[in-house]
């Protein structure tokens, strides 16, 4: 037993010098382990720090959005009016260039890239944040790109970017209508946070600004993609590693036919010889043309002469050529069929006859006995004349549309006074926005009491009343809401809203649109509107604009309108031969064809035109186009040789001059 002990004890003690033994041995390979790791991390951290770190700079992960493609714009006939093209672009990244201003020079030096693109670009760059690419330049042609390309590897931070531009075929012909897109601005970003729209437009370029491009932008510019993209200390994409496809804007066709389109602004163009050169050169008529189906509202040409090219917007109009454009006597930035304001004179004597049948002013019997002016009954008034100096005789209803008797109107409006006859003008869509869908839609005035107290602080007077009569005094009014008004009698009450759009086409579903129609004039017998549009009738046959539609296939109804320029006195007189242009009246047709059952309804206006019936001849051409034959129709490469045959005739028909030495009437329509 004590043996046994004893042996107990002796193992203990080797068993913990054992111990300790191989403790002192861990203890040694800790410390050899931790001064390789400290000198592993000295190596690390001290003497290849500039390495590591330029390694770990050389590559970096980003989200990158991608821009969707914007729809593209078709007319009725599935003919592109808006389209986009392939363009390359060179942009430049500030804060990944070094020495920009070196390398500026020598890419000026290697492209041809001009001073003022150089200018450009630095204006840009002030205005752009620096780790945002600006462009240097916008469209670079082949042998642009590829100079860059072989040289790409001696300029880090300058890159090629290649995206879809929007193009627009035929140029200024559809400007006033389609609108354009431009460079997306400050203002539109704000309006974009402001809407919450602005993240799906972190990789596009341009905007809607004017016309159908703004009006409809939300189902053009679809939504934006992204893509997480591994790139290179020089900006460039290394590998992508997940991809989020944008998807595409929405196609747009019109309620537009772009042979009609062009056949129209074919008609406000004149060829004539330089007196003094010899050489032919093209005049453009100042005006606007609106062809509409009476029996749904759709546009089918809609024209403001002159125009000016949308393409020149796109990327960014210069200074030169934009003050160019805004200083042109001719103001060819004004939409002038929807933003145009004309008094519509005698235009809205069928509107005014409505009016006057349903209220009782006047019925079928009423006939007056015109002997060339009217005064206020009971009063020392001024004397309103007639465009007759003898007068017109015994005139009815039918007589005062056909022969637009002024006088038979004057009374007409003396008899509403300005409360009822601002409410029913305004019925047919006067004096307010006609609703068509774009944007630039003016409501034009229609005066009332209230209305000349806020803007001039007087009353109104009886007198003022009375020039309304014949569509003069304080109202104006737009070619588009003549077209709408004159669309109304053509549907016997019923007001289509004007529009553009006709389908919206989303890969291959193509949805129509359908605008609805507002309130019909129901108050309207339809024994009235039978009344009206006979005496319109009656105004092509053997009236103001007979010697215009003589020979017709088809029936028309229309009416003449002469829109004064300044007004003259009681000892005055008018002779378009003696005024300068600019001092000439404007000229007004509008009616519908056929007149029993009308699908095509133009409205015209030619600024100082003249007389009424000088803008009737284009109204005809348009009516002949669109109801004969299609194939008696030119198509669009013809219409550059085709002579206009409206100006034609015009250059034939010389204005009739009043007589001299009377008091002047007020001008024929």
């Amino acid at each position: 037993m004590k043996k046994h002990r004893q042996r107990q004890i002796r193992d203990h003690e080797q068993e913990n010098a054992l111990f300790g033994r191989r403790a002192i041995q861990a203890f040694i390979g800790i410390i050899i382990l931790t001064c390789v790791l400290i000198a592993n991390l000295y190596h690390l951290q001290v003497q290849d720090y500039g390495e590591y770190k330029e390694r770990s700079n050389r590559n970096s992960i980003k989200l990158l959005p991608v821009a969707p493609n914007r729809g593209r714009i078709y007319d009725r006939n599935g003919v592109i009016l808006a389209d986009n093209i392939p363009v390359c672009s060179l942009e430049i990244t500030p804060d990944k260039v070094q020495n920009l201003p070196q390398v500026l020079i020598q890419l000026q030096k290697l492209l041809g890239i001009s001073d003022q693109d150089i200018a450009a670009f630095n204006k840009a760059k002030l205005q752009t944040q620096a780790f945002k690419p600006v462009t240097l330049i916008a469209q670079m042609n082949n042998k642009q790109v590829a100079v860059f390309s072989v040289n790409e590897f001696e300029y880090p931070g300058v890159n090629i970017d290649a995206y879809l531009e929007r193009y627009y075929p035929y140029g200024a012909s559809l400007t006033h209508l389609l609108g354009y897109v431009g460079k997306i601005n400050d203002r539109d970003i704000a309006a974009l946070k402001k809407s919450g729209k602005y993240e799906n437009y972190k990789a596009t370029r341009t905007i809607g600004k004017l016309g159908i491009e703004h009006y409809y932008e939300d189902l053009l510019h679809g939504k934006t993609g992204y893509e997480t993209v591994e790139v290179n200390s020089h900006g460039r994409v290394v590998r992508t590693l997940s991809y989020v496809p944008p998807v595409a804007g929405k196609d747009l066709k019109l309620t537009i036919d772009i042979n009609l389109q062009l056949y129209a602004q074919k008609l406000l163009t004149l060829q004539q010889k330089d007196p003094t050169t010899g050489l032919m050169v093209t005049k453009v008529r100042r005006g606007a043309i609106v062809a509409m189906n009476p029996k749904n509202g759709a546009i089918l040409a809609m024209v403001s002469s002159p125009s000016y090219n949308p393409n020149l917007f796109v990327n960014g109009i210069s200074s030169k050529a934009y003050a160019a454009l805004l200083n042109d006597p001719a103001h060819p930035l004004i939409n002038r069929a929807t933003l145009g304001l004309y008094p519509p004179g005698s235009t809205v004597k069928p509107e005014l006859a409505a009016a006057g049948l349903t209220t009782g002013v006047i019925t079928v019997n009423t006939i007056r006995n015109d002997h060339g002016w009217w005064r206020i009954p009971n009063s020392k008034s001024r004397k309103f004349r007639d465009d007759r100096v003898q007068g017109f005789a015994n005139v009815d209803i039918y007589k005062a549309i056909e022969d637009s008797v002024n006088t038979y109107f004057y009374q007409v409006a003396y008899g509403l006074g300005i409360d009822r006859l601002s409410m029913w003008m305004t019925k047919f869509g006067y004096g307010q926005h006609s609703g068509i869908d774009i944007n630039e839609d003016s409501t034009g005035n229609m005066p009332t009491r209230a209305w000349k107290m806020a803007r001039f602080h007087r009353p109104w007077m009886q007198g003022d009343t009375i020039p309304l009569g014949i569509g003069q005094g304080y109202w104006t009014a737009t070619p588009i809401q003549i077209a709408k008004a004159t669309s109304v009698v053509a549907e016997d009450g019923i007001e289509h809203r004007p529009h553009l759009l006709k389908d919206i086409i989303d890969g291959k579903t193509q949805q129509p649109v359908t605008f609805a129609d507002f309130k019909p004039l129901s108050s309207v017998p339809q024994k009235d509107w039978a009344i009206i549009k006979k005496g319109m009738e009656l105004v092509v046959e053997k009236g103001t604009a007979s010697k215009i539609f003589q020979h017709m296939k088809f029936q028309v109804a229309g009416k003449t309108g002469t829109s004064q320029v300044y007004s003259l006195t009681d000892t005055e007189h008018y002779n378009a031969n003696e005024v300068t242009e600019h001092f000439k009246d404007h000229a007004l047709f509008t009616g519908f064809a056929p007149a029993d059952d009308p699908s095509i309804l133009v409205t015209v206006v030619l600024e100082h035109g003249g007389w009424g019936w000088h803008a009737a001849p284009f109204a005809r051409d348009i009516m002949e186009y669109v109801l004969l034959k299609p194939t008696l129709r030119p198509q669009a490469d013809e219409l550059v040789q085709q002579p206009s045959p409206s100006l034609a005739d015009l250059t034939k028909m010389s204005p009739v001059a009043t007589t001299t030495g009377t008091p002047a009437p007020a001008k024929a329509d």
